[in-house]
């Protein structure tokens, strides 16, 4: 099984040193996420501090941004790192694209589909030097000069995953993506009673291969040199669960486990600002549905009773400060894991 960290993002000078310690210790990925930084620059310094890790944003939000602009940033550290950069992208819900970003919204699976759609079409324009003309309901793009164009690469194209959570966005990620980056509120039940079928149909109907889908697992996991490390994990973990619960989209997970009263009052607790107390609503029965907790020589195989079989990838959170050294030993046993997972397979797109 694959094993993914986070990369630092608030201050650039860390990122390069910790993507190589991260490269070194046996991590097959360095994630970023878009909260509070940019998820795209500090790929950047990692592409050029490291030869082997791939990179990928988790997730990138898209509609904020024009594909074209989109593409254009994946493009270049996907060239500086010689391939290696994979693009996580997620359509966030309603109230954060018109009331944080400032957009129009509309249904978002259809629109996420012809952005992924327009980005390999701009792609293969670039690549090729061919013509770019992609017409769709939500995006018209037919313009594209020389002077605006990349020198092609001569790679791969960029593999694109997805952030999914209902049915419509799963059999997006089945029929047009390269791989699905489940939400953190996502148990194994919920993933293989729910989203497998879904994206699997997805798959059938593009004529994709399972062995070249990356399902990205979900859920969390805790982990520490000692309790005390694990039980600091799951506290933050805790948190998460809480702030993900409140979130009405996600209630359906719930209560696949007879959470859905916890995620009605998290949600009232979340519109009267009371985001401190939210975690004491998450017992540990509860977190323990969407994670995987165990100190290092014991994580494996909490790893594989909540993954194994279903996911290819799991991610640990770390910090800056993380010692790297003591994870050479849990990602060889994590790596034993059998997974269906073969790898990219985007030539032909």
């Amino acid at each position: 099984m694959r094993v993914f960290t986070n990369s630092p993002q608030a201050d650039w000078r860390t990122v390069g040193p910790f993507a190589r310690a991260a490269e070194n210790i046996g991590f097959d990925s360095l994630m970023t996420l878009e909260l509070g930084h940019d998820a795209f620059m500090p790929l950047g310094f990692a592409a050029l501090e490291t030869t082997s890790i791939e990179l990928t944003t988790s997730i990138a939000v898209a509609f904020p941004r024009s594909p074209t602009v989109l593409a254009l940033q994946a493009w270049d550290i996907h060239a500086n790192s010689n391939g290696r950069f994979v693009l996580g992208l997620g359509s966030q819900v309603k109230g954060h694209n018109e009331r944080r970003f400032g957009i129009p919204w509309s249904p978002p699976a259809p629109r996420l589909g012809e952005y992924i759609e327009a980005l390999r079409a701009i792609w293969k324009c670039w690549e090729t030097r061919g013509k770019l003309n992609y017409e769709g309901q939500h995006y018209k793009l037919t313009l594209m000069t020389p002077d605006f164009s990349p020198e092609p690469t001569g790679l791969p194209m960029i593999p694109i995953t997805v952030a999914a959570v209902g049915p419509a966005m799963l059999s997006i990620a089945g029929r047009l993506c390269d791989g699905v980056r489940l939400h953190p509120i996502c148990s194994r039940k919920y993933l293989e009673e729910f989203c497998m079928p879904r994206m699997q149909a997805g798959l059938d109907k593009s004529g994709r291969k399972r062995e070249n889908f990356d399902v990205h697992g979900g859920g969390f996991v805790c982990t520490g040199p000692d309790e005390e490390s694990v039980a600091k994990a799951m506290e933050w973990a805790r948190m998460r669960v809480a702030f993900y619960g409140s979130t009405r989209s996600y209630h359906p997970i719930l209560a696949m486990h007879g959470l859905e009263e916890t995620g009605i009052k998290l949600h009232q607790m979340s519109v009267d600002r009371r985001w401190k107390e939210m975690a004491a609503e998450i017992d540990d029965d509860a977190l323990q549905v969407f994670a995987a907790c165990g100190t290092y020589n014991k994580i494996a195989g909490e790893i594989e009773k909540r993954f194994g079989g279903v996911a290819n990838t799991v991610e640990i959170y770390t910090s800056p400060d993380t010692d790297l050294a003591p994870f050479k030993e849990v990602l060889e046993d994590v790596h034993r894991i059998p997974h269906q997972f073969k790898g990219f397979d985007t030539a032909a797109v």
